[in-house]
């Protein structure tokens, strides 16, 4: 593992305005999966857009309710694919620490993340149910998730 985040550190992972910044690595308190986190930085501005998490591992619970990228992009810089572009770069790192193919999940109610995804080229493939006893309910998560692949 130690490996791995040293790989990831060297990367330079950027996009136009977009440069993701390794921020943490460690065991997300949620899912429970060792995760890389990402600051979204403008390159321009050096301000924070959003963050990003990959999340490593294909645990049950990863795959169908939590997915194994989450992000959020700050109001203000909403409407310019940050998450979409974030999905990509982050797509050869998940390939190369063993992650085919990468599940991201999102709720069937939020169309800016489905279209982030759809531009992203992930792919719906089913909207799930999640479990009474599942996490992502117990924090406030919605009963249902679209599963997307990639």
């Amino acid at each position: 593992m130690n490996e791995d985040l040293e790989v990831v550190r060297s990367l330079e992972l950027r996009h136009g305005d977009l440069a993701l910044r390794l921020a943490d690595h460690s065991v997300h308190a949620h899912h429970r999966v060792p995760t890389y986190f990402f600051r979204m930085m403008s390159v321009d501005r050096a301000e924070e857009m959003g963050t990003v998490n990959l999340r490593i591992g294909s645990t049950t619970h990863v795959e169908r309710y939590a997915g194994h990228i989450g992000y959020g992009v700050h109001p203000a810089y909403r409407g310019h694919h940050y998450a979409a572009r974030s999905v990509k770069l982050l797509l050869p790192v998940a390939r190369s620490l063993g992650i085919d193919p990468m599940w991201i999940t999102c709720d069937p109610e939020n169309i800016a993340s489905r279209r982030s995804l759809e531009l992203a080229g992930a792919e719906l493939v089913e909207i799930v149910d999640v479990p009474e006893d599942c996490g992502i309910r117990k924090y406030g998560g919605r009963m249902r998730k679209c599963r997307y692949r990639l």
